[in-house]
């Protein structure tokens, strides 16, 4: 059994996993990230983790056969050019880390990471590709074809969330108007849903989310379960835009997986069904002999972390 460690670098906190040839994670831990700082800070305390949980997992470091590294931002050859939560900026992140550590590394942006880890043992497990699109603050996603990223000649391919779903639409956080981040995040979930709240006193989703103040991602879902109509038009409007992003990306890229992943996938059924209802009566796809398969995420938490192994360990599978 060979084995490696896959590191999820995020704004607030680094996690870290031993990781065996069947994906699983064998003893991990984490620390915080203490942004913005040096890379050779960051990748100090990146090896001393590493080496902490290869003591828990009773794993020897020398054993491990590499170092793979999720990171948010814009990343190319192993350099993370930008990344706003880690003040990044050209950083050769990849050759820092394999300095530091003495071990073969490899670094991936983060959402293609999430995709790889679930291509590899989640959703998307005996498919040939997958694209995954990631709900969280914002919009991210991953496309993986035959076990590879693609990423992109420069490194900034797979930007799901920027694709435009309503021209000329709201404003963006990049600047543009009408992307599906704007329309489909848990950000704006929480804004629709706090502007249903303002127009409807008497909704349910006063009661369910404990105020304006609290109100998260789940809640318009939880309303919405318990029979609200306000709720219920909230999810609906989200599903809408959601499913044109999806169909988008299926007319595009025709992948067997499109796998939806972040918080709201934890909803299920609840979302999924809906979702694959309406991708599924699109045009284009509705005529399709074979049709993709619109799945949710199983990994969660630990996505990053396996995707980011992951992402060396095919390397040695060729």
């Amino acid at each position: 059994m060979k084995y490696y460690i896959g590191v999820d670098i995020g704004g607030t906190n680094i996690a870290a996993g031993v990781v065996d040839e069947t994906y699983t994670i064998l003893a991990s831990d984490s620390i915080p990230t203490k942004a913005p700082r040096s890379a050779e800070e960051i990748c100090d305390d990146i090896v001393a983790l590493c080496k902490n949980i290869c003591q828990k997992a009773e794993v020897p470091y020398d054993g491990i056969c590499g170092i793979g590294a999720a990171c948010p931002g814009l990343i190319k050859d192993g350099v993370v050019t930008f990344a706003s939560n880690l003040g990044f900026e050209n950083v050769p992140f990849k050759s820092i880390l394999e300095s530091k550590s003495g071990k073969r590394c490899e670094v991936c942006n983060d959402a293609n990471a999430a995709a790889l880890a679930e291509y590899a043992a989640g959703a998307g497990k005996k498919y040939h590709s997958l694209v995954a699109v990631t709900i969280g603050t914002g919009v991210g996603g991953g496309i993986v074809l035959n076990g590879r990223i693609w990423e992109g000649f420069n490194g900034a391919g797979a930007e799901i969330g920027h694709l435009v779903t309503v021209p000329g639409g709201r404003l963006c956080s990049c600047g543009n108007r009408g992307c599906l981040e704007a329309y489909c995040s848990a950000t704006a979930l929480i804004n629709d849903t706090k502007e249903a709240m303002i127009n409807n006193p008497n909704s349910k989703l006063w009661e369910v989310s404990g105020g304006i103040d609290h109100v998260t991602g789940k809640h318009a879902f939880d309303a919405a379960d318990q029979g609200d109509v306000i709720a219920q038009n909230v999810i609906k409007r989200f599903i809408k835009y959601l499913s044109i992003g999806v169909a988008n990306i299926i007319t595009l890229l025709q992948p067997e997986v499109v796998c939806i992943g972040g918080g709201m996938s934890k909803e299920g059924d609840t979302l999924i069904v809906p979702l694959d209802k309406l991708v599924a009566d699109n045009g284009v796809i509705k005529s399709l002999a074979s049709k993709p398969k619109i799945k949710a995420a199983r990994l969660f938490n630990d996505a990053g972390i396996v995707g980011a192994a992951a992402d060396i360990m095919l390397d040695d599978l060729g």
